[in-house]
């Protein structure tokens, strides 16, 4: 083997990553064939239909691979900011000139080919965020040092839902796992939990009236959890046990008043509830004061702050998101049955999950696959293929492939010596898990349908550029950390 300072690219490649890669877009090309094959077409490589033009993507995107295995890997960091910037000139031009595609104008079309710049927008702002943080002496440890970051991130984000994708502007939230990876505090994971919780119960309860006239379940609920956040933290975080008690008492209190209250005079349980939260923040003002502990001013701030949130859920929900995205999310709480409508492709692609069984249909004899039952069952749905023809067993297998690819990029991620090559890496992996975990959440129904593609299975050539390019600039740094004499 040649010496560590001239090592060859072919023994400094990670192939089991290869490997894993290689299986998934195999795999993802026979369940494109699958799921878009009828019985008139013959051919798997009948460029007219879906896996036809598949195939060339996956060629272009082998070729495409190799250039950037080839490329010398001091280049990413080098261009990093350049890239970023031509990406989101790429997008401001994108929301003038680009066609309406199904309500969003994301698809840039040159002759036959269509290309979405939000794809390459992931790999673009990954790559000015590892730059960004692996300046001299910078450090992820305050409220501060997020701030340059957030604007790095929220650029495109903000361009993205200009142009009406939400599912791929939602993808940028995957950087917040990166972040809390490199020194963010969990608070800010926990705080965004928190909002979709606030969230889910405003809107979700929104239309359940307590009594006539009396105010909503979903207002009262959302108080009610910020009083017991407000609780938790000074009980079992703080361990201020006396403080925490006498918020409950002072809660329950109140709250028997206007039950009783209400006997006589109608009561607003809105108002009440909006009341009880205001005073709690007053009482955690003053203890705050007198006791000089700064963590109750910050629960009084964050109980505010979901106050606020919580009368513009309202707003968001009904003004921000499209007609479309707002069944969707009623549909997946419940407040809404629209199986015809809405909810007709996940509960389609239920169906064709559930009738796989252990085992599967088999290659090809997917009935609900067949019959066009399930819309989209070759992009953002072909995870119920997989689970109609390959069954439980099949779905599970790929799940675990899945799993080892992510393994082996949080793996590659950590064995970097360069800031650079660990923020990227860990940037990939949680892009990759998202797309994952969203994709699959919203086939099995248990996420609102968003529309973002499985990685290396759904058919589209801009997401398989996409994921290739993410990989591959990945496994070129690692390859560099070895050729460079660092030992695995």
């Amino acid at each position: 083997m040649p010496t560590s300072r001239n090592i060859s690219i072919k023994y400094a490649l990670d192939w089991k990553t290869v490997f894993i890669y290689l299986f998934l877009v195999a795999f993802g090309w026979l369940n494109i064939y699958g799921a878009s094959y009828d019985f008139d077409q013959a051919s798997i490589f009948d460029f007219s239909q879906r896996a036809g033009k598949q195939f060339v993507w996956i060629l272009t995107a082998f070729g495409l691979a190799g250039v950037l295995l080839l490329l010398d890997s001091r280049l990413y960091s080098y261009f990093a900011y350049l890239i970023y910037i031509f990406v989101i000139f790429l997008l401001i031009v994108t929301i003038f000139i680009a066609t309406d595609v199904k309500g969003s104008r994301s698809w840039l079309v040159f002759g036959p080919v269509s290309f979405q710049p939000a794809e390459l927008a992931k790999t673009a702002t990954a790559l000015a965020l590892a730059k960004f943080m692996s300046a001299y002496n910078y450090t992820l440890k305050g409220w501060k040092d997020l701030i340059p970051l957030a604007v790095i991130v929220f650029i495109p984000f903000a361009l993205i839902i200009l142009q009406k994708e939400t599912g791929s502007a939602l993808v940028f939230l995957a950087f917040l796992l990166m972040f809390y990876r490199e020194g963010m505090s969990g608070l800010v994971l926990l705080l965004g939990v928190f909002a979709v919780a606030l969230f889910v119960i405003a809107i979700g309860f929104s239309e359940i009236p307590i009594q006539t006239d009396s105010g909503t379940l979903g207002m009262v609920l959302a108080m009610l959890l910020v009083i017991l956040v407000q609780f938790v933290f000074a009980f079992f975080y703080k361990r201020n046990r006396k403080e925490a008690l006498l918020l409950l008492a002072g809660v329950a209190g109140m709250s028997i008043i206007a039950v009783v209250l209400n006997i006589w005079l109608p009561v607003n349980y809105d108002y009440v509830a909006i009341f009880i939260v205001l005073l709690s923040c007053v009482y955690w003002f003053i203890i705050s004061r007198f006791k000089r502990m700064k963590q109750y001013l910050f629960i009084a701030w964050i109980s505010l702050g979901a106050m606020l949130f919580c009368f513009s859920a309202d707003y968001l929900f009904y003004q921000v998101l499209e007609p479309h995205q707002q069944i969707r999310i009623k549909v997946l709480l419940n407040m809404e049955e629209d199986l015809r409508g809405a909810g007709y492709n996940v509960n389609q692609s239920k169906i064709a999950i559930g009738s796989g069984g252990m085992f599967g249909k088999g290659y090809l004899n997917g009935t609900q696959t067949k019959l066009k039952y399930v819309p989209e069952q070759d992009t953002d749905f072909i995870f119920c293929t997989v689970g109609e023809e390959w069954g439980f067993l099949g779905s599970s297998v790929l799940l675990f492939i899945y799993l080892w690819l992510l393994l082996r990029i949080i793996r590659i991620a950590e064995r970097q010596n360069e800031v650079f090559n660990r923020v990227y890496g860990y940037s990939v992996a949680s892009i990759f898990f998202f797309h994952l975990t969203i994709n699959v959440g919203m086939v099995l129904g248990l996420v609102p349908v968003i529309g973002i593609p499985l990685p290396f299975l759904s058919y589209g050539g801009s997401s398989l550029w996409s994921f290739t390019v993410l990989l591959f600039i990945l496994l070129r740094l690692d390859a560099a950390r070895l050729q460079r004499g660092v030992q695995r």
